[in-house]
């Protein structure tokens, strides 16, 4: 079964250009020209990725990924923002797009790092008694493969970055991790000395597994240094 991308953006060119490249690639396609439709649509049609362009009309493309964030719809989002643009990728990822690219781009580069986005969160189908690649710490329970995490039996509402992220730094228990090596790690391009991200993403985190996000239990930020995730101590 293809997946179903939706493309929002208020260029014709751009939207023909990326909806032949999609086609041609095995997606299915639907299109959007503002913000507003575009946010009706990924409610009603329930895309797989939606592309999403920054400046649009009626709504702009942030206004759409923080609402659609607020409603718990977790799907990924590509932001496409024009170089001139004023576009702090930082903001962009905290309000929950999982990438971004500049225009002009390679409509192929587009379909690699939606493909690159789909596959990282693609569940695999594994019976869950015989399911083995599991990560528990402390009340953390983590299934790599299902591309879940739960905390106290509850399942996390994570977005695809907040998860890859978390599960680095569980298979990484209790090493101290630097905020650049997080980056070349969960964020493998475009971020280089912008560390502003791993920072949002743990406070995002904190915010979902902590008790106290002053006193964390489990992400521990090693001052000087960055994070690590262990095990809470009883007397913590």
């Amino acid at each position: 079964m293809s997946k179903k991308v939706l493309i929002v953006d208020d260029e014709p060119s751009i939207v023909t250009l990326l909806e032949y490249n999609l086609k041609q690639a095995g997606f299915e396609v639907i299109t959007a020209s503002d913000g507003e439709e575009g946010l009706q649509k990924a409610i009603l049609e329930q895309p797989d990725l939606i592309i999403l362009d920054l400046m649009l009309p009626k709504i702009d493309g942030i206004e759409v990924c923080k609402q659609l964030r607020q409603q718990k719809i977790m799907v990924p989002i590509l932001m496409l923002t024009a170089k001139d643009d004023e576009f702090d990728k930082v903001l962009g990822l905290e309000l929950g797009a999982d990438d971004y690219m500049t225009k002009p781009f390679s409509p192929r580069e587009v379909v690699a790092r939606m493909k690159a986005i789909l596959r990282r969160i693609q569940p695999v189908a594994v019976p869950i008694e015989e399911e083995n690649n599991k990560i528990v710490i402390g009340e953390l329970s983590i299934f790599p493969d299902r591309y879940e995490a739960y905390f106290r039996d509850n399942l996390l509402e994570l977005t695809p970055k907040e998860f890859e992220l978390l599960l680095y730094l569980a298979k990484n228990k209790g090493r101290v991790l630097t905020r650049d090596q997080l980056l070349s790690a969960v964020w493998n391009y475009d971020f280089a000395g912008d560390t502003r991200i791993v920072d949002v993403h743990i406070s995002h985190l904190r915010e979902k597994i902590e008790q106290n996000t002053k006193k964390p239990l489990y992400i521990k930020t090693i001052r000087g240094l960055g994070y690590k995730l262990e095990e809470p101590k009883s007397d913590d």
